[in-house]
C-alpha cells in the first residue's frame, strides 16, 4: 500500500493545472463495470474468470484470463474533462501488436472513438499513470464507455471529472444478458490496433449488447473445466469461437461436443452459435487443418440439430473473413481492424435473428 499511495502522489503533477479537481472511485453506485461476470467476486479485480476455480483452470489459461479484454466502464456524464488513473505491471512487449493494441485502454464517446491511454517501457506493479482523455468540451450529457486492453492485465482506479459533474447510470443494453464468446486469440481480440476494434466491440456498439470476452490466446482448447465457468454465466447467447488452438481434428472432437455438452445441462434453450475457423493465408498453400476442423464442427453441430437441438446453429468463418479477404489478416492468422469490422459485420444480422432484436 505505500507504494501505490507514493505512485499516486507523484503522479499527481502529471496533469497539474489540467482541471481534474474530482477523482471518482471506479467502484461507485453510477459507474457500471461490463463484461466481467465475476467482478465483484474477484473483490475488484479486472479478471475474466473466478479466482475461486483457479486452480482447475490450466496455468496458461488463468495467467491470460488476468488480461481485462472485454472489460468495458460505463456511465454518463455532463463533465467537461474526462481523465483516468491506472495502472499496468508489466509494459508492452509482443511483436504482432503494437503498445495501443496490447495494452491500451479506449475512450468512446457514443459510438466514437476519442482517446487511448497506454503504458510507457517503465510500466511495473504499483507505478500509477494519469491520463487525460479530454477537456474544455462544453457541458453536456455524454455516454461513456471505457474499453480495457486486450492483451494485458490493467487496473483501472479512478475517473477524473469536473469537480461539479453529474453522474448517471449508462444507458441499457438492447437485450439484458450479456453474449459471451469462448475462443482464441481471435477472439480475444488479436490483432485489432486498439480494444474498441475487437469483433465483439464493433458489435456491442453496433447492436447496443453487452458481451463477455473469453478468448484465451493459444490455449482456447476446449477444457471441461473452461467451459463449466463458461456455463455460470447466465447469457443471452453463446458464440463459439474455437478450433484452431488444438494441436489436431482428433484433440478438437475430444472437446468440441462434450464443451456444447457442458452449455447445454445449464442452458438447454439458450442460443449457441458455433463458428468454423476463419480463413487463414496457409491454406493458399494446400493445409488442410483448418478445413478438416470446419468438417469435424459441421459434423458435431448437425447431429445435435438433428437430435433436436433447436437452439443451436453453425456460422462458417469463411463467410466472415475468406479467402478473398485476406487484406483483413495482419500475419496471414490474425485478423486486422479491416477483418474484424467484417467479421462483426457478418455476425450483426445473425446475431439480431438469435436474439430477436
Amino acid at each position: 500500500m505505500p507504494r501505490l499511495v507514493c505512485s499516486l502522489l507523484l503522479a499527481a503533477g502529471l496533469l497539474a493545472g489540467q482541471n481534474v479537481p474530482r477523482w471518482v472511485p471506479v467502484v461507485s453506485p453510477k459507474i457500471d463495470v461490463a463484461g466481467l461476470p465475476w467482478f465483484q467476486e474477484n473483490h475488484g479485480e479486472f479478471w475474466r474468470l473466478p479466482a475461486r476455480s483457479k486452480d482447475a483452470f490450466p496455468k496458461e489459461v488463468w495467467n491470460l484470463a488476468q488480461d481485462a479484454t472485454g472489460g468495458r466502464i460505463r456511465f454518463r456524464t455532463d463533465s467537461s474533462t474526462i481523465a483516468v488513473r491506472l495502472e499496468w505491471p508489466h509494459p508492452p512487449g509482443m511483436r504482432n501488436m503494437h503498445f495501443f493494441g496490447q495494452s491500451g485502454v479506449d475512450l468512446y464517446v457514443g459510438k466514437t472513438y476519442w482517446s487511448t491511454a497506454v503504458p510507457d517501457k517503465d510500466a511495473a506493479p504499483g507505478k500509477v499513470y494519469e491520463h487525460l482523455f479530454f477537456r474544455g468540451q462544453p457541458h453536456a450529457m455524454r455516454d461513456i464507455t471505457i474499453y480495457l486492453s486486450l492483451y494485458s492485465p490493467v487496473k483501472v482506479l479512478e475517473i477524473g471529472l469536473d469537480k461539479d459533474a453529474a453522474v448517471d447510470s449508462a444507458a441499457p443494453f438492447a437485450v439484458a444478458k450479456p453474449v459471451v464468446f469462448y475462443g482464441t486469440s481471435i477472439t480475444q481480440g488479436g490483432c485489432a490496433s486498439r480494444p474498441g476494434m475487437s469483433y465483439q466491440a464493433i458489435l456491442g456498439r453496433e447492436l447496443n449488447l453487452n458481451h463477455v470476452n473469453l478468448g484465451f490466446s493459444g490455449n482456447g482448447k476446449g477444457e471441461a473445466a473452461v467451459a463449466r465457468a463458461v456455463a455460470e454465466i447466465d447469457a443471452a447467447a453463446f458464440v463459439l469461437d474455437f478450433a484452431q488452438n488444438n494441436p489436431d481434428v482428433d484433440s478438437l472432437a475430444q472437446a468440441y461436443d462434450p464443451f456444447i455438452g457442458i452449455l447445454r445441462e445449464r442452458h438447454p434453450e439458450t442460443p449457441i452459435v458455433a463458428i468454423t475457423p476463419i480463413y487463414s493465408a496457409g491454406e493458399v498453400t494446400g493445409g488442410r487443418r483448418n478445413e478438416e476442423m470446419r468438417a469435424l464442427i459441421r459434423k458435431v453441430v448437425s447431429k445435435r440439430i438433428a437430435a433436436g437441438d433447436a437452439h443451436l446453429q453453425l456460422v462458417e468463418g469463411t463467410d466472415l473473413l475468406g479467402p478473398s479477404r485476406v487484406d483483413g489478416l495482419v500475419d496471414g492468422t490474425h485478423p486486422n481492424d479491416l477483418g474484424f469490422q467484417w467479421m462483426a459485420e457478418g455476425l450483426a444480422e445473425r446475431l439480431r435473428k438469435v436474439l430477436g432484436l
